[in-house]
Order: structure tokens, then sequence, then C-alpha cells
């Protein structure tokens, strides 16, 4: 099967599919030959399409499902310096939610856009768990709760701050999850080492998108340090053998809108 497919009308031999591509299969490609992959080389590829979003008239398509191919609209996804400024900084982490539900669909769009997160060696090896039940989502505050019930009067680096949380708690405020009617997990193969990172690049995505679509969120670090090690937890979750979570992210209907942007420290970088 041809690796790639190259439209040898639209195909200027420009090479620049050749340069980009990160694992250097592609070759050689220039008035007299189209770009191909050689069989030998096919196992190399990572399938990360730097060939074919590179490809300035779009004469390639990675063979890899192209029935899907959606084409990229001109100056679509052009954002202003200015515009992108005032979104990022205008980023909230919100605690305060309306009891209306995120519909699945608008959540379903908040993350096909995170599933094209970077991640190593364009591995893609976070898989999500939406709990959109907020009855279940109080259940698993409260299974953090009594996570942080075993911490006490232990050597845990936390076992002198959870008796503040667990005291919230017990007066019916819900420090853990802060009412929000959904969680978000980003769950991973418990076997590779840089999975972590790749989770957190994709909620990062989450995160950042989420606003768009008026969604509010905030990373959810007590459910995620508990969901790492508390057993009953775990077993709520009930991920696939072989998979554990690396983080969680709380999300909603935000309650309140922003009308500001606040100070930051000072800006510190290094040159060398």
């Amino acid at each position: 099967m041809t690796h790639i497919i190259i439209d040898q009308d639209g195909c200027t031999g420009c090479g620049i599919c050749v340069k980009v591509c990160p694992s250097g299969i592609i070759g050689p490609a220039d008035e007299a030959h189209y770009p191909q992959v050689q069989e030998l080389n096919v196992s190399r590829c990572l399938y990360c399409g730097h060939c074919e979003a590179f490809c300035p008239s779009q004469a390639l398509l990675l063979n890899l499902r192209p029935d899907e191919k959606v084409p990229l609209p001109a100056d679509a996804g052009t954002i202003s310096q200015e515009d992108i400024a005032f979104f990022l900084k205008k980023r909230r982490s919100v605690r305060h939610f309306t009891r209306d539900p995120v519909p699945r669909e608008k959540i379903l769009e908040v993350l096909d856009i995170a599933r094209y997160a970077a991640s190593g060696n364009n591995g893609q090896p976070v898989q999500w768990l939406v709990v959109h039940d907020p009855e279940k989502v109080r259940k698993i505050a409260g299974l953090t709760i009594e996570w942080m019930r075993s911490l006490l009067n232990t050597s845990h680096p936390m076992s002198g701050f959870v008796p503040m949380l667990i005291s919230e708690w017990e007066q019916e405020y819900d420090i853990i999850c802060r009412g929000a009617p959904h969680l978000l997990f980003a769950h991973i193969p418990e076997d590779n080492p840089v999975a972590p990172i790749d989770a957190i690049i994709a909620l990062t995505h989450f995160d950042i998108a989420a606003p768009a679509f008026g969604i509010g969120t905030c990373w959810a670090g007590f459910v995620a340090a508990a969901a790492m090690s508390y057993e009953p937890l775990q077993k709520e979750l009930s991920l696939p053998a072989g998979r554990k979570t690396a983080y969680a992210m709380m999300f909603g209907n935000p309650q309140y809108k922003i009308y500001g942007i606040p100070r930051r420290k000072p800006l510190e970088v290094m040159w060398q």
C-alpha cells in the first residue's frame, strides 16, 4: 500500500515534505521525482502528518484514513497577537459553577481539539474518562476526603494540611470539586514513562480551549493525588486494565463572567 498519496498534477517537487519529515524517510523530491517512502522505512513513520500539513500545494496525503481529510480554509485559525494575548490572560481557574450541565456534544468538541496535542513520538497515549453525572462527581469528592483521612498522623507531606479540608467538607462545603458538575480524567498506559507529560499537555489543550465554548475549568489536584494511590477511588473510576490516571480537571458552566486581568509576578528570563 502506498504510504503517501501524491497528486501528480499538483506536486511541484519543492521538497518541503522531505525536509520537514521528523523521521527523514521521505525522498527524493525534485522536478524529476515525486516524494516517496520506501517500504523498508514505513515502520519508522510517526504518522505525525508533517508531510501533508506543510505541503504548499496540498498535493500530498498521508495514507492514514484519507477519507477523513478535512480541507484547511485559507487563514483558518489565524489569531492576532493581541487577541491570543487577551484570550490566554483572561483564563481563570473557575470555582463557582451553575447547576446546568454541559452537553456531552460540546464536551466532545473540546476533547476533539485536545486530541491534537503534542505527544512524545506522536504516540498519542492519552485517553479520557468524563464523569458527567454530578452525583458521581460528589462521590469522587467524598472518596478523596476518605483518602485525606488516611493521611492523618502520618509522614505524608499533606498530613498537617488535610484537617482543614476535612473540616470544610464536614461543614457541607465541597472544598474538593467546588460543586463542579463534571470531572475529566486523562488516563495513560502504566508502562509509558513519558505519557504523564503527554497527559498534562493534552489537559492544557482542554483547559485553554474550554473558555471558547463557554466552559469553565479548574485543575483538580486533590482528586488527582487521591486517584494515583487510593484503591477505593481507583475502583470507582474503573479504568481499563493497564491504564492509570495522570491528572484530573473539574469543569462546568461558570457562574460568573470575567471582566478584568489581574497582575502577575514580573517576567524573569535568562538568556544564554
